[in-house]
Parts: C-alpha cells; structure tokens; sequence
C-alpha cells in the first residue's frame, strides 16, 4: 500500500483498515489462491487492492491462462458437484 489509501470504504463509508487476505484467481479450468495485503472495510467487508497487487493479479491470471503453473505450489483438486435434487440450479 501507499500514502494514497482511502480511509473510508467508497461502497458503504465504513472504516477501512490494512489487512492480510486470501484473493482467488481464476482463469481457464485453473484456480490460484494468493495471500495479499488489502485495506478492508470494517464495514462491509469490501476489500480495495493497490494498483501494483492488481497488476500481480493480471500476471497470475496470464499464467494460469496460458497453463504455465510450474512455479504455482499445488493444492489438490477442485470439483464441480452437480445441484442437489430439489434445489433450483440457478
């Protein structure tokens, strides 16, 4: 983060305050999950990135879109479970 932080949240005018967060990326069939700082609104729970974190996320979204995942630590797996009967599908 910079000098330039907001001090309170533009959606709901909450305080904000630095935090560590877990952001999930997704490109492709590929999931990556990245531990940033962030300044979370006390509030509402929205959470605002530096233009340099959004710029990693870019770069992160590249490779995994291009399948270039041999520096990423893996995880598992990740499934997709159909709906479960008598529940709308949405």
């Amino acid at each position: 983060m910079n000098d330039d932080r907001l001090e309170i949240c533009h959606a709901c005018g909450g305080p904000l305050i630095l935090k560590r967060v877990e952001k999930l990326l997704r490109s492709g069939v590929h999931t990556a999950i990245v531990e940033v700082g962030a300044e979370v609104c006390q509030r509402c729970g929205e959470q605002l990135f530096s233009a340099e974190t959004v710029r990693q996320f870019e770069k992160i979204r590249g490779k995994l879109a291009r399948q270039e995942t041999a520096d990423f630590l893996p995880l598992g797996q990740s499934f997709q479970v159909s709906p479960v009967e008598g529940q709308p599908s949405s």
